[in-house]
């Protein structure tokens, strides 16, 4: 019995020192990886400041703002992938449009008009290239409503039937939103017709008229401020005649004195 305690006393002594003279491994290191940051939100771009601002856009914006067709700018612009690209027309292109004339709109054809000047999409005035020639190109006003772009040396010049125009100037480029200014107001032939006036002929060059020189004279002299005159003046002819009256008298008083 003794020996059984001695047995189990020494079996647990030896698995104590076994155990304290087996070097303990430290825990493995806990690696952690760091979560990337979100991207940042794109900043959002309010065209109401920009046109305000940009340049005298007002008349174009108020047709915007009285359409609400300014919030489905918005959205297109902040809230899709596709973006925005917006065609401005300044206040005297307004103000030059004569014939036809916008006071005679619906309300829902002056929504579509305002639609007609934004693309679904944002374009660089480089992306215009690939769209010279390339067909009509849907705008958000859809349908029928589309425009025709042509890259003449770097201008883009914009056709819509009734509009022939061009970019002037960039107001805002950057993705997703861009602004370019033109010089008309365009014009869909969804709403006007296709009945388009000719443009007015160009006026007719007017001819230089050189100066007519003088006709010779009968001695074959000109008649002209540089043609000499070659006949006696007047004082000269007076004189003559005096002198020739004179010679006269004398041959006749020489006569009659002879005859007595």
């Amino acid at each position: 019995m003794n020996s059984v305690k001695i047995y189990i006393c020494f079996a647990a002594l030896l698995f104590a020192y076994t155990q304290a003279a087996t070097p303990v491994s430290p825990p493995a290191p806990i690696i952690l990886t760091p979560t990337p940051a979100p991207a940042p939100a794109p900043d959002y771009v309010n065209l109401t400041d920009l046109l305000s601002v940009a340049g005298p856009f007002s008349t174009f914006l108020k047709y915007l703002q009285q359409t609400k067709v300014i919030e489905t700018l918005q959205n297109q612009a902040n809230n899709t992938d596709e973006g925005i690209t917006l065609f401005v027309p300044k206040d005297k292109a307004f103000a030059n449009l004569k014939k036809p004339s916008l006071s005679n709109l619906t309300a829902d054809q002056l929504k579509q008009l305002c639609l007609f000047h934004a693309l679904p999409h944002y374009y660089s005035l480089s992306d215009f290239k690939n769209l010279s020639g390339s067909g009509p190109v849907n705008t958000l006003a859809g349908g029928s409503y589309t425009l025709n772009f042509t890259d003449s040396m770097g201008t883009v010049h914009i056709g819509s039937g009734w509009t022939n125009t061009e970019v002037s100037s960039s107001v805002h480029s950057t993705d997703p939103v861009a602004i370019y200014q033109v010089n008309k107001v365009l014009l869909p032939e969804a709403i006007f017709g296709t009945d388009i006036p000719p443009p007015a002929p160009a006026p007719a060059p007017v001819p230089d008229i050189a100066p007519v020189a003088d006709a010779p004279d009968a001695d074959g002299k000109g008649s002209g401020p540089g043609a000499r005159s070659t006949s006696p003046s007047s004082s000269n002819r007076i004189m003559g005649l005096s002198m020739s009256r004179c010679l006269m008298m004398v041959v006749v008083s020489a006569g009659f004195v002879a005859l007595l």
